[in-house]
């Protein structure tokens, strides 16, 4: 399966599109993570508990994405868009990433 945020997969040609694919997901931290990322706020610097938070939410998303597209039988995702937002406060943050895009078969 072919993930790709371009129109086209180069080399390849599009025969169908099967439709558009989305899929979300949510992911929670965590009272010690929001601690640690004050401190870091305060201090500067990277918040790798965070990174990791989010990098877990972006494979989630294109994970379920791609078998969202392998249910329709695509061959790839053309125009992958990722979206992010935070939600909630306090020692209740939320991050939701939503990825979108369109199946198709290649020939």
């Amino acid at each position: 399966m072919i993930l790709t945020t371009t129109d086209s997969v180069e080399g390849k040609r599009i025969t169908a599109y099967l439709g558009i694919v989305a899929a979300d997901a949510m992911m929670g931290t965590n009272l010690f993570r929001d601690m640690f990322a004050k401190v870091r706020d305060v201090v500067g610097g990277r918040v790798g508990s965070y990174e990791k938070v989010f990098t877990e939410a972006k494979q989630e998303a294109l994970k379920d994405l791609e078998e969202k597209a392998k249910a329709l039988g695509a061959d790839a995702v053309v125009g992958v868009d990722l979206d992010y937002e935070i939600l909630g406060a306090d020692e209740k943050t939320m991050l939701h990433v939503s990825a979108n895009g369109t199946a198709v078969k290649l020939g």
